[in-house]
């Protein structure tokens, strides 16, 4: 992810609130602290399809909001 990000292409990183902090982390270990991360409710694991479904709706918004962004 992060050498697609440092190409200039429009990268994100889904993450459940539990780990939001850890993929800061991440992202500055690997060079791109600026590295947009999409937050979903936690868990992930485990879960129904249709509540799988509910994450992805959930984090589908945030990256059409960032495509745009970018594309502007």
């Amino acid at each position: 992810m992060s050498t697609l990000r440092k190409r200039g292409l429009t990268t994100a990183v889904i993450v459940s609130g539990p780990f939001l902090k850890l993929g800061q982390s991440q992202a500055r270990v690997f060079g791109v602290p600026d590295l947009p991360l999409i937050e979903i409710p936690h868990p992930l694991g485990g879960l129904a399809i249709d509540q799988v479904r509910a994450r992805a709706d959930h984090a589908v918004p945030q990256f059409v909001k960032l495509l745009k962004e970018n594309s502007q």
